[in-house]
């Protein structure tokens, strides 16, 4: 995730780009509703940005271009749902970006459809999925930032192998090249995450009980 300001082909972050906005606008939304129509959760909601910010600020160097790191996005998702997280996880990128060098604006899009669109979505089906099965909080939200975690890097490592395909072997290759670099450093931090995250939000069920019952959550 996080790929560095630049590295994309100029094609390529135009077309991420304009395949997150429409994503962002919706998340744009449904955030004003939320603030709107729910104000007692504006501080869950800027905590959820702060965690974010502060676990994918954690990088670690791996593939030539980008790095590895937590991405913090599943309790957003499990609080406010993926909509949501669309447009926070572009102003944590955003402000990443400007302020730590984190990524870039040029390849703002694509770093925002990895980590603030297929990341939310896909960690919120698994914590339904888990949620529903076993009754447990603290195990759907580890479900939920174990596998928002892996589909951010399944994403970026299909975004880099379309931007840079192998010689022999094509896009499949390269794709799979970058899975298996990013799979040393991924799946250890997925489950760090995951057992962080789950810690806080049972953690937040306890302090915060109102709040998390008026997000439908309890």
């Amino acid at each position: 995730m996080h790929i560095a300001e630049g590295f994309l082909p100029q094609s390529h972050a135009v077309a991420w780009t304009v395949a997150s906005a429409p994503f962002v606008v919706h998340g744009v939304k449904q955030l004003n509703t939320q603030m709107r129509e729910h104000p007692d959760t504006r501080m869950l909601a800027a905590a959820a940005g702060a965690f974010s910010f502060f676990l994918s600020a954690l990088k670690i160097p791996s593939v030539t271009g980008s790095s590895s790191h937590p991405t913090g996005v599943a309790i957003g998702a499990v609080l406010f749902r993926p909509p949501i997280m669309a447009i926070t996880g572009v102003i944590v990128l955003f402000f990443q970006a400007i302020l730590l060098a984190h990524g870039g604006l040029t390849t703002l899009g694509a770093n925002a459809f990895s980590m603030a669109i297929v990341g939310p979505w896909a960690g919120y089906g698994a914590y339904r999925l888990v949620r529903s099965s076993t009754g447990s909080l603290w195990s759907g939200a580890f479900a939920a930032a174990v596998v928002a975690n892996l589909a951010t890097y399944i994403t970026t490592s299909v975004q880099l192998g379309m931007a840079f395909p192998e010689a022999d072997g094509g896009v499949l290759a390269s794709i799979a090249t970058f899975l298996g670099i990013f799979a040393i450093t991924q799946i250890p931090l997925a489950i760090i995450e995951g057992l962080l995250t789950a810690m806080v939000v049972t953690w937040l069920s306890s302090y915060s009980p109102a709040e998390m019952k008026e997000l439908a959550v309890l």
